[in-house]
């Protein structure tokens, strides 16, 4: 997984039309769209993964919540696995050819999670986020333990935007995902634009890049 990725998460407060086209107008400006719908049926899943691919959406982008036989059946690129989901190594099983990313909350569940063969951990929160009203952010040091501690890559989720993206990257992770942040702006497209910029720039610099400009990694 190359670093400074960014994930896209439906939030569940728009339908399911709603947020296909939004992943379809923003869909350049991120790596993987996450269909994460817990109050949705397998068929509505899947009817919503074929609206996103049929919008444009490449299936390499396309990332199915928990439901492998979605993810299976809409042939999404990996799963996400959350703590009530099966262990990575069941789903490995089951389908040995997705990318299957496992949701955690400390560094010894991601040591977890990389022993029971998952392919990167989703880590959070970082930062107070609205999709966790009431629950303490675990903050800037905990991520990097959880960095340090874990083989895989490990994405960071949770209240991160422009303005602090730099600060979650240079703890080492590689890359963010976001949810409210693209989904409940009043400009996805431009949301989506000015996280990928904030985070390529780390990225660009990271790897010894020559310094650039927003508008040069844009091009």
């Amino acid at each position: 997984m190359a670093k400074g990725e960014i994930h896209l998460i439906s939030d569940g407060k728009l339908s399911l039309p709603q947020f296909a086209r939004l992943a379809a107008n923003v869909h350049e400006w991120v790596d993987y769209i996450h269909l994460r719908e817990k109050s949705a049926t397998a068929r509505e899943l899947l009817a919503a993964a074929k609206d996103m691919l049929s919008s444009g959406i490449p299936a390499a982008q396309l990332v199915i919540n928990d439901r492998i036989d979605v993810a299976l059946a809409s042939e999404a690129s990996g799963v996400q696995l959350g703590w009530h989901s099966l262990d990575p190594a069941v789903a490995r099983l089951l389908a040995p050819g997705l990318r299957l990313g496992r949701s955690v909350h400390s560094a010894a569940e991601a040591e977890e999670a990389a022993m029971q063969g998952a392919d990167y951990c989703l880590y959070g929160h970082v930062y107070p986020s609205a999709s966790k009203p009431g629950q303490p952010a675990r903050g800037l040091a905990l991520l990097a333990e959880t960095v340090q501690r874990c083989p895989l890559p490990v994405i960071a989720i949770g209240g991160i935007g422009p303005g602090n993206a730099g600060e979650v990257m240079h703890q080492g992770a590689a890359g963010i995902a976001v949810m409210s942040g693209i989904c409940g702006a009043g400009d996805p497209w431009s949301a989506a634009r000015a996280i990928r910029l904030a985070v390529q720039g780390v990225a660009c610099r990271d790897l010894g890049a020559k310094e650039v400009t927003f508008d040069e990694i844009a091009d």
